[in-house]
């Protein structure tokens, strides 16, 4: 079975630039007037003076209700809150399908969502459990952790999780027998779903970010109707099967979001095995799921179709690293796609500032999906 770890989307083969947490500051306020007091602040430090003061009984009172104009002023600041427009999540608990190690987008996900105050729980694919938990454990993945402020990503907790099964009835004995399955307990989607409903309670944010081709390397034409229906089981209706176990315990205001390809719209030759099938049902899917789950409990859904990313999941498809260089030549901006890239802009559709965006396909792909000629085609230097 193949691994289905990371995204077939294809999901940069250089390390990535780790995500950039927001510091939260108290506002100044600057110029405000109150009894005939003067109140700025410059940085944290708040300073009073009087405003030329008509008699000494006016200075008097002054001083006299100095300590009270303060206090009011520190409450009304507190609830401003942070300035402009930051993305903030603290208080929100995400629950992240398809992370088993610390280079695909699902970890630049998490570690996005992190830096903006959520508290992250993990679903990792069983048969790399075991490898991903040992190397967590032992700090392998310390240096990939590390927030902008030097603290660690903290995850919660890790998960076994095989989105293929729904419920436990429906997994063959081969693979209940199998040992790398054995070990582990209450991996389908239903019992993780109920898991973290009796270890936490609810949670806010839900992200699928897992697919797996066991052909797609071989052309559509060649690909088995099996290996077409493991892509789709695998790659789109296990998110369908997600969002459906984990809706009665998202939050109103919640948002779920996964990530697509290109390919779902576009032909990308050695993109097989029905992977580009899937893609393209995750993305309608996710229109209709954005009705579905906007009038059943108020939660948003959304998809990022990203860009050409040399994860180790990616690699399986052998030709990951031409789709990198093609899209860096000829993508309106010039520039290597990062893994962070995606993991702002899923922090970003999964907070209140996305409030109103549901049901869209996002693109974060240095805008190659505009593009409908390659710029280094033989046929224009013709």
């Amino acid at each position: 079975m193949a691994a289905m770890t990371g995204s077939f989307h294809m999901a940069a083969t250089r390390p990535y630039i780790s995500y950039s947490r927001k510091m939260l500051m108290t506002p100044t306020v600057s110029g405000l007037e109150t009894k005939g007091l003067t109140q700025v602040k410059f940085g944290s430090s708040p300073s009073i003076s009087s405003v030329q003061p008509l008699c000494q009984s006016v200075k008097l009172a002054t001083l006299k209700f100095r300590n009270v104009v303060t206090r009011a002023m520190a409450s009304e600041s507190e609830k401003r809150g942070p300035p402009g427009l930051p993305i903030d999540l603290r208080g929100k608990r995400a629950f992240i399908a398809g992370v088993a190690d610390d280079n695909g987008y699902g970890w630049a996900i998490a570690k996005a969502l992190a830096a903006a105050g959520a508290e992250i729980l993990i679903g990792t694919w069983v048969p790399a459990l075991n490898i991903f938990e040992t190397s967590l454990r032992r700090g392998k993945f310390d240096e990939s952790r590390t927030l902008s402020d030097g603290s660690l990503m903290e995850i919660t907790k890790v998960y076994p999780l095989d989105a293929v099964y729904d419920t436990l009835e429906d997994v063959p004995e081969d693979v209940k027998t199998n040992k790398r399955y054995a070990v582990s307990s209450n991996w389908t989607v239903k019992e993780v779903a109920e898991s973290v409903k009796n270890d936490f309670g609810t949670i806010d944010i839900l992200v699928h970010s897992l697919a797996n081709g066991p052909e797609v390397t071989k052309p559509l034409l060649e690909t088995s109707r099996s290996g077409y229906l493991a892509a789709i089981s695998a790659s789109s209706y296990s998110y369908v099967s997600l969002l459906k176990h984990f809706l009665p315990i998202m939050n109103p205001g919640g948002a779920s979001l996964s990530l697509t390809y290109i390919a779902s719209e576009r032909t990308i030759p050695g993109y097989g095995g029905g992977m580009s099938s899937a893609k393209a049902a995750l993305e309608s899917d996710t229109r209709v799921l954005a009705f579905e789950a906007g009038r059943a409990g108020k939660i948003r859904v959304n998809t990022i179709s990203a860009g050409p990313l040399g994860s180790r999941a990616a690699k399986a498809i052998g030709f990951i690293e031409k789709m990198i260089n093609y899209s860096y030549t000829n993508a309106p901006l010039q520039k290597e796609l990062t893994a962070d890239e995606v993991g702002a802009t899923a922090a970003f559709l999964v907070s209140p500032l996305a409030s109103a965006v549901t049901g869209s396909v996002v693109y974060v792909d240095n805008g190659l999906n505009t593009m409908g000629l390659a710029s280094d085609s033989p046929s224009l230097s013709v």
